[in-house]
């Protein structure tokens, strides 16, 4: 699936069963929830926290695709195309870090 091809399904999704999109700082607050659930997996799955007993099973994929789904909501209501942003974005990042990285001895 391309980028647009899943903000046109999300926007469909949006308008035909979820009614309308919430407003933008509803959205954000959604947002800033649904990170925190990948956060709790992380800090669980890959940190020194231990899962609460049922906990255990949790999806980080799942809670992976409910990040992107907000963003792409965010980005369809404010009329970003995140295929465009996303291409700008890597081209800012391969000039201002051509040689960042590689030059970071932290990496090594």
């Amino acid at each position: 699936m391309h980028i647009s091809e899943a903000q046109k399904i999300v926007d469909q999704w949006i308008t035909t069963t979820g009614v309308r999109y919430f407003n933008e700082l509803t959205n954000m607050a959604m947002l800033t929830e649904e990170v925190g659930e990948v956060a709790r997996i992380i800090a669980r799955r890959y940190g020194e926290q231990s899962f609460k007993k049922g906990e255990e099973d949790k999806d980080l994929g799942d809670e992976l695709a409910d990040v992107l789904f907000v963003i792409i909501c965010i980005a369809n209501q404010t009329g970003v195309d995140l295929t465009e942003a996303l291409k700008k974005n890597m081209q800012k990042k391969a000039c201002r870090d051509s040689s960042r990285h590689k030059e970071n001895d932290k990496l090594y």
